[in-house]
């Protein structure tokens, strides 16, 4: 059975900074939307646009065909999943849940083998373009699991994102997120660097990002977050304190493989400066405070 608006209600845990956006691009697609969060008031603008309340995770999870989770940390993936008022234990038979939440691969595997004992079909699926991304519909979506779940939430996902890809096995989404945050936190470094530079030389700075962000230094942190930065506005379009989180995450499983990440160590270092400085809730972008 396609998982069309006219056969499937989709549950929507986590409805903060991007959960948000993403979940009103269902509702407009015309597809039958619960949300859940554990601060209500968060979730008001898609309660306003149609979305339906649930009071409990498990009252959602009994309710929709596809479940989406977008929280913030692993422990917060666990508890939803394996609580007894949790997913695992409340959704029904068929029912596809997609962890989007950018979390650990072990945890994704251990969900996956949960969910195929209670005849459920469990997805990793963690995002990148931030705040914008899930606005303009245009995340990268990385996909761990089974090719035909995928096939099946495919049409739901291109709702939310333009580059999907089925990277591999459960886990495989959330390794390939790690290898995107390993390679955000080093350019994040040099771009804060580089317009640290341009000041200290005199330069304008907007006039340089014109010179170097259409050749051999583009990327989409030094397009969309340096003129942020610039501009002294450091509102979170993706939290330090979830970076930091990734980081320890991929720290941790580079360190499983024996892998060493000397770029990765030193970013997260400077970014727990900053947070012991009151800024784990500014977006990564003010890791440009530390070089000012």
């Amino acid at each position: 059975m396609s998982l069309t608006p006219k056969n499937t209600v989709i549950g929507f845990i986590g409805t903060g900074v991007m959960g948000k956006s993403m979940a009103g691009h269902l509702l407009k697609a015309g597809y039958s939307l619960k949300v859940y969060n554990r601060t209500k008031a968060k979730a008001q603008e898609l309660l306003e646009q149609g979305a339906l309340w649930s009071e409990k995770v498990a009252e959602l999870a009994a309710e929709c065909q596809v479940i989406i989770t977008m929280i913030g940390y692993p422990k917060d993936v666990e508890a939803i999943y394996f609580g007894n008022d949790g997913l695992l234990y409340n959704a029904k038979p068929g029912t596809y849940l997609l962890d989007m939440t950018t979390s650990s691969p072990e945890l994704a595997v251990r969900i996956e083998q949960a969910a195929k004992a209670k005849s459920l079909q469990a997805l990793d699926a963690p995002v990148s373009g931030g705040d914008v991304g899930a606005k303009e519909a245009r995340l990268a979506i990385m996909v761990g699991g089974e090719s035909e779940a995928f096939a099946a939430v495919r049409p739901i996902l291109e709702l939310m994102g333009k580059n999907i890809v089925l990277q591999g096995p459960a886990g495989a989404g959330q390794h390939t997120k790690m290898c995107n945050q390993i390679a955000i936190a080093a350019n994040m470094m040099g771009v804060c660097e580089a317009m640290a530079y341009a000041q200290k030389a005199g330069l304008d700075p907007k006039v340089v990002l014109q010179s170097i962000e259409t050749g051999a230094a583009g990327s989409w942190s030094l397009s969309n977050l340096a003129p942020r930065m610039l501009a002294g506005n450091f509102e979170p379009g993706f939290y330090i304190k979830h970076f930091i989180k990734d980081m320890r995450i991929a720290i941790e499983s580079a360190q499983q493989m024996g892998l060493n990440t000397p770029a990765l160590d030193l970013a997260v270092k400077l970014y727990e400066q900053l947070a012991a400085q009151g800024e784990e809730n500014s977006g990564t972008q003010a890791l440009f405070k530390y070089y000012r």
